[in-house]
Order: structure tokens, then C-alpha cells, then sequence
């Protein structure tokens, strides 16, 4: 692999390495054949995917000996869902898989998340690969373990901690997404800045337009830096018990987004997130704990690299701010009735706020919008 990098997770005897470069995914079986060792393998992917890397992977496999079982879903965030995850199991129970098997995630967060919740279950827990491909993916949802599927009552509810053996991030496969594929992934690349790494927030400022453009230098050195902040959180916070959480930076508000909108494809979950760290920060100057400067310099990045705000989020979102936080009482981080969100005291020192007083958080959801300060800080 030219140009390749590798990030290791540390997680003592569950450690795991990120190869970051390009064509890995023609190098698939060289690479996961130390891993499957001798064991079958299957596939799981999406209808969007498996049209163009499937019989790739699915080739290198073979080629190292692995015998492959290929099962392709529906693509969208609709599939994140217990029908799908019980089509999985039948299936791979149908074909005699075991505990030393191993199951391979190959596309983007849904098959990621999907594919390991799967994995963590199936006979109390088989091998689970990562080939993430879309940008989001390679940045954040492949690393760390986490997987889920979503529930009516909000996304993500339903899961484990459960940590991939390998993470294979092949950066050729980002050109075949549109782009705005890529600008939902770059949320996640700047929110690595935005929660702990002016630095990096100020490199994107410089270079933002190259990672979007799929400069290779660039788009390697985001994918390897995002990796490496959520390696080193990781390893020191596995199940997100403290300084985790900071890794949803955006997220209580751009889940309630979600939520709202039906998971439907017109808001996909990074510009959900763009649109939520722009919130957080606005909150955090309403409860004056960030300059408005501060608030304002991030949304002028957002808007010109051309990420989602308020204002595009879909109507079914914007018609309904009253539903905001009863959907974000049903965030994952909230402890005993209370609410948690990830706040900013400026670029790149955000905390966890836990007990937030959900009255002034109300207040400030039903007046969100084009005409409020905080929009227009």
C-alpha cells in the first residue's frame, strides 16, 4: 500500500490494528487471513456496495482459501433494525456458521454497526472484521467498537460494546461516493478537531477543501488522525463511562434530528451531526460558557465546505421543535432522568454537562431557528 498508514487501538489482548491506504480492499484476504485462520467467512453488505467492491473482497478471500457466504441487504439507515439483524442470524445459522467464524462489515456505519451487534450475539460472540467505505465509516463508526441497532424510540439503543479484530480503511473506495456522502463524513473528521485538537481544527480550515476533494495526502492524514484521537480515547474509556462521551460532540441533538426525520434518507446521520455541532456550540454561548466568536468561526466552516445547518434539515425536524426533547430524553448518555450533552468551552476543549436543566434546554430548542440569536451569533 503506498502512502499507507496504521493505527493501533490499545486495548491489551484485544488490541487491533487500522490499516489506513489505498487498495486495500484488493488486499482483503492477505490481510485478514492471520484472523480468520482457517475459519469460514461471510460478508455483509449493502445493495449500494456490493455492486462494486463485493466480488473484490470477495475474490481475495478465496484466493487466501476462505470459504465466503455473501449476504447483501437493503442500504439506508432503515436497516439498522431487529428484522434485518434476525434475516442475518437465520441465515448464518442456516449455513453452519460457529463461533470461530468470522463475520466482515463491508460498507458504511449501518453495515458496520448492524454487522458487529451480529456478531456480538451470534453463539455468545464470532470474529468481527471492519472494511469500512465510506468516509464517515473509516473515521469513526468502524473504530472503538461500538455497535447498535435502532429502535422507534431513538437510534441506537439497542447494542454492545463489541471490538472488531481489524479495520481495514481502503481511501480508493471514497471516490465512488457522492459527495454528499463525503461532506456527511467530514462532520465526524471535524468534530475530532472541534472536541479536542484546535490544531487539527485549524488544519481543516487550511485543508478542509482537499479532504472534500479526495486529495490523497489530505484525505490520509484526516483519516489517520481522526483514527488515532478515537484510538487513544478509546483505549482509555472502552464502554464510555467518562471521557467516551466526548466522542459525541453534536450527537443528543443530531440523534433527536434523526429521530424526528424517520431515519429516512433525506438526512443522513453526519449532516445530522453538522447540524447538532453547530447546536452544541450555540448552546454552550447560551449558557456562556464559549464566546460567540467561537460558535460563529465554526459555522462559517461548516458553511463554506457546504455541511448541513438547521435551516436544511428536513420540515419534519424544523415544524416540530417541541419534539426535540422528548427525543433527546431518550439519549443513551442520560443518567437517571437527567440529561447529558457534550459542550464546548471553545475550539477544541469540549466537556461533559451532565444534569443539564432540561426547562432552559426546552427553551432554547423552541426558539432555535432563523431568527434566534443563538442562529444568528
Amino acid at each position: 500500500m503506498s502512502n499507507s498508514r496504521t493505527v493501533r487501538v490499545d486495548l491489551g489482548p484485544r488490541s487491533y490494528d487500522i490499516l489506513i491506504g489505498e487498495n486495500v480492499l484488493s488486499r482483503a484476504g492477505e490481510h485478514c487471513a492471520p484472523i480468520i485462520d482457517g475459519g469460514k467467512a461471510a460478508i455483509i453488505t449493502d445493495s449500494n456496495v456490493a455492486p462494486l467492491y463485493l466480488d473484490a473482497v470477495q475474490s481475495s478471500l478465496e484466493a487466501e482459501g476462505i470459504a465466503c457466504h455473501a449476504i447483501t441487504l437493503p442500504a439506508g439507515e432503515a436497516t439498522k433494525s431487529f428484522t434485518h439483524l434476525q434475516s442475518i442470524l437465520d441465515e448464518l445459522l442456516s449455513a453452519g456458521f460457529e463461533r470461530s467464524d468470522t463475520l466482515i462489515a463491508l460498507g458504511g456505519g449501518v453495515i458496520g454497526d448492524l454487522t458487529g451487534f451480529a456478531a456480538s450475539i451470534l453463539k455468545r460472540g464470532c470474529t468481527f472484521i471492519q472494511i469500512p467505505t465510506t468516509l464517515l465509516a473509516q473515521v469513526d463508526s468502524s473504530v472503538g467498537g461500538k455497535t447498535a441497532i435502532n429502535a422507534p424510540q431513538g437510534k441506537n439503543l439497542i447494542g454492545a460494546f463489541y471490538q472488531p479484530k481489524l479495520v481495514l480503511a481502503d481511501i480508493s473506495a471514497l471516490s465512488t461516493l457522492p459527495a454528499r456522502q463525503i461532506k456527511a463524513g467530514y462532520a465526524e473528521v471535524v468534530k475530532y478537531g472541534l472536541l479536542g485538537n484546535v490544531d487539527f481544527f485549524e488544519w481543516l480550515e487550511t485543508y478542509g477543501k482537499d479532504v472534500l476533494a479526495l486529495n490523497r495526502e489530505a484525505v490520509t492524514e484526516a483519516v489517520a488522525v481522526s483514527c488515532q484521537m478515537k484510538a487513544d480515547i478509546v483505549a482509555n474509556d472502552e464502554r464510555e463511562r467518562g471521557q467516551r462521551a466526548l466522542l459525541n460532540l453534536g450527537h443528543s441533538f443530531g440523534h433527536a434530528f434523526e429521530a424526528l426525520a424517520g431515519y429516512k434518507p433525506d438526512l443522513l446521520h453526519g449532516e445530522a451531526v453538522s447540524a447538532g455541532m453547530a447546536m452544541a456550540f450555540d448552546y454552550s454561548v447560551e449558557r456562556n460558557l464559549c464566546t460567540a466568536q467561537d460558535a460563529a468561526r465554526v459555522k462559517a466552516h461548516f458553511t463554506a465546505l457546504g455541511l448541513t445547518g438547521w435551516a436544511d434539515l428536513p420540515n419534519r425536524v424544523t415544524d416540530n421543535q417541541d419534539r426535540l426533547l422528548p427525543a433527546m430524553m431518550q439519549d443513551k448518555k442520560n443518567e437517571r432522568g437527567e440529561i447529558t450533552l457534550i459542550l464546548a468551552r471553545a475550539i477544541g476543549t469540549a466537556f461533559v454537562s451532565k444534569g443539564e436543566n432540561a426547562d432552559a434546554l426546552n427553551d432554547f430548542l423552541l426558539g432555535y431557528g432563523p431568527a434566534s440569536h443563538a442562529k444568528d451569533s
